[in-house]
């Protein structure tokens, strides 16, 4: 190395004095190279008590994982002293500027490693830093729970609650949302009323008030019902769109299947003159909004609305729930929004299809918070895209196994956290 070159380095990494690049080693055949720094000075101050001039006792020594240099891994290693205080009697570890105390890893890798993990799953990311996931995983907590403890949620007043799964058939996660602010505020194992119960106590740490939350949107869950009445007094509580439309489309295929069972035959008559076929193509016809039709589930579904069949009436019934819900989205009119649901209620009532009968009466008891969630500030729709994406996610990533892992992901991804460490190569803004 020429002369020079390790005042270059010390630039480079940002040390400051009494910290200094001593030497740099580059080995090619192990596509490594080695900064070690020194400190020299024999008296510090004491990292516990703060007094100054205090001896330095002994050096150990650290190794930290840092950025690679072009093609090459990179490490800082450096005898790091420790102070011996005469004022308060302990002997105490000097820490660094370059890394947290007991990370193997300096600033500027962890923040790479964090911009890298909210972006694809942690394996990968593993992988294209060369080190092993599960210090990834434990990098990514440390920071979340940091980034966390320093927000506050004081000006939370609209939230919506919904429930995730980490994996097909086993636990569940209850995500609670900040609507206005589009963030995801908490989130924590299972589904009952003492998760909602947990949400007041965090709003509580981070400065928020349980009481002055006016509206929380969620399913027409009894136990997160009975959570928020216990929990958040002070919320009127909206139903959720998307699991009234959900409700609405199960009593279609409740029609539609009780009618196949009962004469196959007769609707595959009808539907073109008994090409089997078409049947399979309603079911996903039924299924879709019209926008998305495949050319013969068009042609099955301009069978069924020229016939007399109960299906018919079932799907003609869920798309009029549809557009209630989209003029009422239109308008903003919340009067207006109550006559039409009113309107399509009879009309569900007279159906003489006992399942729609069996829904209008669901959302008759709870008419005024179904109401309130037509509302589109005040409804899950958010929500239910960003639980899409992490489904998407968790398909695509290993270690969701746990909501240990998990939770913090979701986090990092979806809490638009403003204190975590900024990506050291993110290109400078204007």
């Amino acid at each position: 190395m020429s002369v020079g070159v390790e005042a270059l380095f010390t630039s480079a990494l940002g040390l400051r004095d009494p910290w200094f690049v001593e030497s740099v080693g580059l080995d090619t055949a192990k596509g490594r190279i080695d900064f070690h720094v020194d400190c020299k000075p024999m008296r510090l101050a004491c990292p516990e008590c703060g007094s100054e001039h205090e001896p330095v006792h002994d050096r150990i020594r650290r190794s930290w994982r840092h950025l690679d240099f072009f093609q090459f891994e990179a490490w800082l290693h450096c005898d790091v002293p420790r102070v011996g205080c005469t004022s308060c009697g302990k002997t105490t570890q000097a820490g660094v500027p370059w890394a947290r105390e007991g990370s193997g890893f300096t600033l500027a890798y962890e923040a790479l490693a964090l911009a890298l993990c909210s972006e694809m799953p942690v394996l990968r990311a593993s992988r294209l830093l060369r080190c092993r996931d599960n210090r990834l995983w434990r990098l990514v907590r440390h920071w979340v729970a940091k980034a966390r403890a320093q927000e506050t949620f004081e000006e939370v007043r609209v939230v919506g609650v919904d429930e995730t799964s980490l994996r097909r058939g086993h636990a569940t996660v209850t995500v609670v949302h900040y609507l206005e602010a589009r963030r995801l505020l908490f989130a924590t194992p299972g589904r009952d009323g003492g998760t909602l119960v947990a949400f007041a106590r965090d709003l509580r740490a981070h400065g928020g008030d349980p009481s002055s939350v006016r509206h929380i949107c969620m399913d027409m869950s009894a136990a997160y019902l009975s959570g928020a009445a216990l929990a958040l007094p002070g919320a009127l509580v909206s139903h959720d769109p998307y699991h009234v439309a959900a409700l609405a489309s199960q009593a279609m295929d409740t029609v539609r299947r009780e009618e196949r069972a009962q004469d196959a035959a007769g609707m595959r008559r009808v539907l073109g003159g008994g090409d089997p076929r078409l049947m399979r193509q309603l079911a996903w016809g039924m299924r879709r909004n019209p926008a998305g039709w495949s050319r013969s589930q068009t042609e099955a579904m301009h069978w069924l609305q020229r016939s007399n069949l109960r299906s018919a009436r079932a799907w003609r019934l869920r798309m009029g729930l549809r557009d209630v819900y989209r003029e009422a989205a239109r308008h903003r009119d919340e009067e207006a929004a109550a006559a039409s649901l009113r309107a399509w209620l009879s009309w569900a009532t007279r159906s003489r299809l006992e399942p729609f009968r069996r829904l209008a009466q669901t959302l008759r008891a709870k008419f005024d918070a179904v109401v309130r969630g037509m509302m589109p500030d005040r409804n899950n729709a958010y929500v239910e895209a960003l639980n899409g994406l992490l489904q998407n996610v968790k398909r695509a990533a290993r270690g969701f196994r746990t909501s240990d892992n998990f939770i913090p992901i979701a986090y990092l991804r979806m809490g638009r956290l403003e204190n975590l460490p900024r990506n050291p190569i993110a290109t400078a803004g204007p």
